[in-house]
């Protein structure tokens, strides 16, 4: 892949992942007209991600047959439904369907990494999966943001404003981007290949991109469980304004971000991507552990910052080592099922973290500690079998 095609993905990747930052804060607020309460709003988070659990391997593996711009346009088309969807709602039913339909439709993240897989080389691959990575960092930090500034103009225009951006990026990926999946591979694809649902467990026995699968899946978890404790640790223990959690939570996506930019000079020190893998979980475990005794701004932020940083090479440690391992006809399929799992550590991590918070705010901390710590046990078999 060119740096003017990757510059394109990295674009549309953008777009897709603001319009995603825009309106997930708003669902709440934006829902309690509707009914939405405490607890529908996990019901309305979870619809999202079971029904992208099921869909994103199947919209994966139809890329490996049909292309991955026809798969990765029609998911951005989807998005852009759903979030109109929103906008023109006149009840709790249909704003479950249109999150529903996002999650059926919300194979954009397995597609664009399948891309990324098929254009490049074990040697840059992980430098390529951190630019995408931090490309959908970068949405998610300015998104709410825009989001917050938009609903002064109505509660219905962020998502209307997000719906634009889905189109505009499913227009550029039809026109702007080239296919890179070439005839030859799909044929070779629907010959050989049948996706069936027992590849969501068959995938995980496969030696190496099983068990990285599914670390990134502990890790997942271990991230959104984090989120909660945040979220409450911020307004009951250290009682800081809206303005400053908003502010302190940036930080932290941004210190992901930079670190997400600066795998080349991990992949230049450390040959090894198990290797960068093994060390960052480490540090993530002792700084989220730190973080559960904290009880002030200063050295909670402190835990946030050196989990944040070192998190933010889990994602192109990862994707590198499964299309490392992975083979050309099945980057799409494996790639949504990745992503299927992540989805449901995001989902599995705050409702765990939900039923803690009970005993204590810190023991979320220390939950998401051990979820890390599982993770890191894991690398090393990882380690002992990966090559790269």
């Amino acid at each position: 892949m060119k740096n003017k095609e990757l510059g394109i993905l990295v674009f549309i990747c953008i777009i897709n992942s603001l319009g995603f930052g825009i309106i997930v804060p708003l669902l709440y607020s934006y829902g309690k007209k509707f009914g939405i309460n405490h607890e529908t709003i996990g019901l309305l988070t979870a619809a999202f991600s079971i029904a992208q659990f099921f869909a994103t391997p199947v919209l994966g593996a139809m890329s490996d047959r049909f292309g991955r711009k026809p798969l990765l346009a029609i998911s951005l088309l989807g998005t852009c439904i759903s979030f109109l969807m929103f906008a023109f709602a006149q009840g709790v039913i249909m704003l479950f369907a249109a999150r529903i339909l996002d999650g059926l439709t919300g194979g954009n993240v397995s597609v664009a990494q399948a891309m990324i897989s098929d254009t490049s080389t074990p040697a840059d691959r992980a430098k390529k999966f951190g630019i995408l990575s931090s490309a959908f960092g970068f949405g998610f930090v300015i998104g709410p943001a825009a989001g917050g500034l938009l609903s002064k103009l109505g509660p219905q225009v962020p998502f209307y404003f997000a719906g634009g951006i889905a189109l505009i990026g499913a227009l550029c990926s039809v026109f702007f981007l080239k296919e890179t999946n070439d005839k030859q591979k799909r044929k070779a694809t629907k010959n050989n290949s049948k996706f069936t649902f027992m590849s969501l467990i068959n995938t995980l026995k496969v030696p190496v991109i099983g068990t990285a699968i599914f670390i990134g899946f502990l890790l997942t978890m271990a991230q959104f469980t984090m989120i909660i404790g945040f979220q409450t640790f911020s307004v009951d223990v250290l009682k800081l304004s809206t303005t400053n959690i908003g502010l302190l939570y940036t930080g932290f996506a941004v210190t992901g971000i930079i670190m997400q930019l600066c795998v080349p000079f991990f992949t230049k020190i450390f040959k090894s991507k198990s290797l960068i893998l093994l060390l960052s979980t480490a540090v993530c475990l002792g700084a989220m552990f730190y973080t559960g005794f904290t009880g002030a701004v200063i050295t909670f932020g402190i835990g946030l910052v050196a989990y944040g940083l070192f998190n933010g090479l889990r994602n192109p440690m990862l994707n590198a080592i499964i299309a490392d391992n992975n083979t050309a006809g099945k980057q799409g399929e494996v790639m949504g099922v990745n992503q299927s799992y992540a989805s449901i550590g995001q989902t599995i991590g705050p409702i765990t973290a939900g039923f803690v918070t009970i005993i204590s705010i810190h023991c979320v901390f220390f939950l998401s500690a051990f979820y890390i710590l599982i993770a890191f046990l894991f690398t090393f078999r990882l380690r002992s079998r990966d090559k790269t």
